[in-house]
């Protein structure tokens, strides 16, 4: 990893939750500065944005400071990040690259088969086979996903095994004097004819990390290694900023691209409810809804990261590392 990276790493961390309480910001990352659309070898502080608005209308304090401890900053517009959720036919064995799901969703896409105590499992996120937090252990996983004509008991190929719970930025509490005195009040305001309604919820108090899971094939037969035009992983890599990558997915297939930030966090749409990610890995438009879950490689064809969500203009993946200390796996 190079010094200049090293060097804006602490000075990103010490002002990322100030930068993306600005309106419209959405990601923090390291990254190289963009100027008149071509990348400068510069690396500073990168802040992605819904959209960009002229300087003229925003106040001092919305504004992303030019720099930061004399380290640069960029302002990019990216949209809005939200989970991928849109190669469709029935395989056995399945692939990675081909469409997955909990029974209960649309489809997203089989990632890669990783083993734990020397069983194989499938990997791909917890929204596509979790059904983000609200599914059981033990309840079937269809290939292809439900929304490409997956269905039961025919399509069955897997049991959720295992999943990360995702944090949210607002979960229905569970301190029962915080539900009970959101009863109460409720209560006495409906005595008194008011409409408004209070809800006992807790803030997350962690970040995320990972928006990861397993299922467990209901026969080994069911799936395969291999990864639609990637063929087999060849180990673990590690990201780094400026490398070249790839990924096999549901919906765009085969795409390819570069790591233009680490050390990303983004805030991301679950629905109605926002989940923040850290330590994450950011790349140009190489997914489309379907595409959560893809694994992406490197140049030497190993593994780097777990997609997960994106952008009109960008795609996010958690580090693989992370994933496989989450949960406990590894390739073999």
């Amino acid at each position: 990893m190079s010094d200049q990276v090293l060097e804006v790493r602490p000075a990103l961390r010490a002002v990322r939750d100030q930068l993306l309480a600005r309106p419209n910001v959405v990601a923090t990352g390291v990254g190289y500065k963009i100027s008149d659309g071509v990348r400068t070898g510069e690396i500073g502080i990168v802040c992605s944005v819904t959209h960009k608005v002229p300087v003229s209308e925003l106040r001092a304090h919305e504004l992303v400071p030019e720099s930061v401890d004399g380290i640069p900053t960029d302002v990019i517009a990216t949209g809005a990040f939200k989970t991928l959720a849109e190669r469709t036919e029935r395989y056995r064995p399945a692939p990675g690259g081909a469409s997955i799901g909990h029974r209960d969703i649309s489809a997203g896409t089989l990632g890669c088969i990783v083993y734990r105590n020397g069983e194989p499992y499938i990997l791909s996120n917890n929204h596509v086979l979790a059904n983000e937090n609200r599914a059981a252990l033990g309840d079937p996983i269809v290939q292809p996903g439900p929304y490409d004509g997956g269905r039961l008991p025919d399509d069955a190929i897997a049991v959720l095994a295992d999943f990360i719970t995702v944090r949210m930025a607002e979960e229905e509490s569970g301190c029962i004097f915080a539900r009970g005195s959101a009863a109460a009040l409720n209560w006495l305001a409906s005595l008194v004819g008011s409409q408004a309604r209070l809800r006992a919820v807790s803030t997350a108090q962690t970040d995320n990390l990972v928006d990861c899971a397993l299922a467990k094939p209901l026969d080994p037969s069911y799936i395969t290694g291999d990864i639609l035009d990637l063929g087999t992983i060849k180990g673990v890599g590690r990201a780094e900023l400026g490398a070249a990558v790839v990924k096999s997915g549901r919906t765009t297939g085969l795409t390819r691209g570069e790591i233009t930030q680490v050390d990303v966090t983004a805030d991301v749409a679950f629905g109605s409810t926002v989940a923040r990610f850290t330590d994450q890995l950011m790349a140009g438009p190489m997914s489309q809804g379907g595409d959560s879950g893809s694994v992406v490689l490197d140049d030497q064809n190993a593994i780097v990261g777990l997609l997960f969500a994106g952008s009109e203009s960008t795609t996010l993946f958690n580090r693989i590392e992370n994933v496989f200390a989450a949960l406990k796996v590894d390739l073999q």
